[in-house]
């Protein structure tokens, strides 16, 4: 079965309960444990530049714009 869009796959296999629990089985995205993968920016989801610090969970460029409003100083 080939589709660029999943809900079309999964319109058509409605009425076979069997096949679609495999496929959803199989083409469902890997939960991840470990890696940069793990963690994404709660504001655009990207997962490079990550900042935990502090439960922040932002990449940078975000941490960036939102700094001044969370309370962060810019010192020169």
């Amino acid at each position: 079965m080939t589709s660029k869009d999943w809900r079309k796959t999964l319109k058509q296999l409605k009425a076979k309960p069997v096949i679609r629990d495999k496929y959803i089985k199989h083409n469902s995205p890997k939960i991840r444990t470990t890696g940069a993968a793990l963690f994404k920016c709660k504001r655009c989801g990207r997962i490079g530049g990550h900042i935990s610090k502090y439960g922040l969970h932002l990449c940078r460029l975000c941490f960036k714009d939102t700094a001044l409003s969370i309370g962060f100083k810019k010192y020169n």
